[in-house]
């Protein structure tokens, strides 16, 4: 009887510890499921993205903090400000719809160039106060991310070909973290950007056609 009981105990202390469970694994699966819907809707051009986007990157914040992944921490911090920028700037405009535009590609040169300096800057500043095995990966993904996020506010087209690499190294970086659901969502978020590049791409050279085939 003595085995029996304490074999019951093992049973439910296994199922005590179960993922599903925990508090985190429930935040992060909202913030999964509100990251998806952010992304979704903006490939859509649905205002609705950045109230999804405010709840999840505020989940965010604090999950990155737990896993000590500093500047996705500050990342997360930005997007919820981006996030209410991004809304305003929408909702200013939200009778007449903003226009989706396209960048030169010296434009996006000159940005890369730019970008990846402040990338290594940071990383090679923040190196002397952290030892971080994924501080380069860390820095690059947010400094990127910063900007892109700014692209989308602005419906700059290209932004969508920025987050297809972003989120191929952030996921990576999250499957080393074993956060996997958010490593899972990032995959989805590659096929994403991949289909709001499509969708947007449509729309734009469609509005940029049809002053020229009314004419």
């Amino acid at each position: 009887m003595h085995g029996l009981i304490e074999l019951f105990n093992n049973i439910a202390q296994q199922f005590v510890a179960l993922p599903w469970l925990e508090t985190q694994f429930w935040l992060e699966a909202t913030a999964v499921i509100l990251a998806v819907a952010y992304v979704w809707l903006a490939a859509r051009e649905n205002i609705w993205c950045w109230p999804c986007a405010l709840v999840s990157t505020g989940i965010y914040t604090w999950l990155f903090w737990e896993v000590s992944l500093l500047f996705h921490t500050l990342l997360n911090a930005y997007y919820l400000l981006m996030a209410v920028y991004g809304w305003q700037q929408w909702k200013q405009r939200e009778n007449e719809e903003i226009p989706i535009q396209s960048w030169s590609i010296q434009k996006h040169l000159v940005r890369l160039v730019l970008l990846t300096c402040i990338a290594f800057g940071l990383t090679v500043f923040a190196s002397m106060w952290l030892d971080s095995q994924y501080l380069y990966l860390d820095a690059f993904i947010t400094v990127f991310s910063v900007y892109t996020t700014m692209m989308v506010a602005h419906k700059v087209l290209e932004n969508w070909l920025y987050w297809i690499v972003i989120n191929s190294f952030a996921c990576y970086l999250y499957f080393a973290k074993e956060m996997y659901l958010t490593g899972a969502l990032f995959i989805f978020y590659v096929l994403f950007a991949v289909y709001g590049y499509i969708n947007w791409r449509q729309q734009h050279v469609g509005r940029s056609y049809a002053p020229s085939a009314s004419a």
